[in-house]
C-alpha cells in the first residue's frame, strides 16, 4: 500500500452547481464529514469545507439558500490516484489541506484525508509529518 489510491476514500458524495448551502451543510451533517466536492458530472468544480460555511457563508451575513459557487473554493489542490503516499502527504503539508482531492482523466476518483494516512500501516511518518506541518487555523483551499 504505497499509492494514494490504496488508501483513499472512494465514491464520495458530492454536491452540484445547482445545490444551496444548506444542502451541503444538512450533507455534512448526515454523512459526518467538514468538506463536499462540487462535481459536475463526476468533473471537480470546486470544494466547500464547514470552515467556508462559516468564514464565506455565516459571517458574511448570506443565507443558506446561497448557491454553493458563491462560498466553494475554486483552485485545488489535486492528486492522482498514483501519487505515493509520501508524495500526497508532503503536497498537503506544502498547501496546508487537510483533504486532498483524488482526480483521474478529469474526474474526481477519491479523496485523501490526513486520517486515511494515518490509518496505513507505515504511514505514520507521513501523517504525522503533515499533520505537523498543517497550522491549528489551515488555510482555506483558494
Amino acid at each position: 500500500m504505497n499509492h494514494v489510491r490504496d488508501v483513499m476514500t472512494s465514491n464520495v458524495e458530492y454536491c452540484t452547481p445547482l445545490d444551496n448551502v444548506y444542502e451541503v451543510a444538512v450533507k455534512m451533517k448526515d454523512l459526518d464529514v467538514g468538506a463536499i466536492p462540487i462535481c459536475e458530472n463526476d468533473h471537480l468544480l470546486g470544494m466547500i469545507t464547514d470552515r467556508d460555511i462559516v468564514i464565506r457563508g455565516v459571517a458574511e451575513k448570506r443565507p443558506n439558500s446561497t448557491r454553493v459557487t458563491d462560498i466553494m473554493s475554486e483552485h485545488l489542490i489535486t492528486a492522482d490516484p498514483g501519487m505515493s503516499i509520501e508524495e500526497a502527504a508532503n503536497l498537503m503539508a506544502k498547501h496546508q489541506i487537510r483533504r486532498l482531492p483524488i482526480v483521474e482523466n478529469n474526474r474526481l476518483v477519491g479523496i485523501c484525508s490526513l486520517g486515511d494516512l494515518a490509518v496505513n500501516d507505515g504511514s505514520d511518518d507521513e501523517a504525522g509529518y503533515a499533520l505537523s506541518e498543517i497550522s491549528e487555523s489551515p488555510q482555506v483551499h483558494h
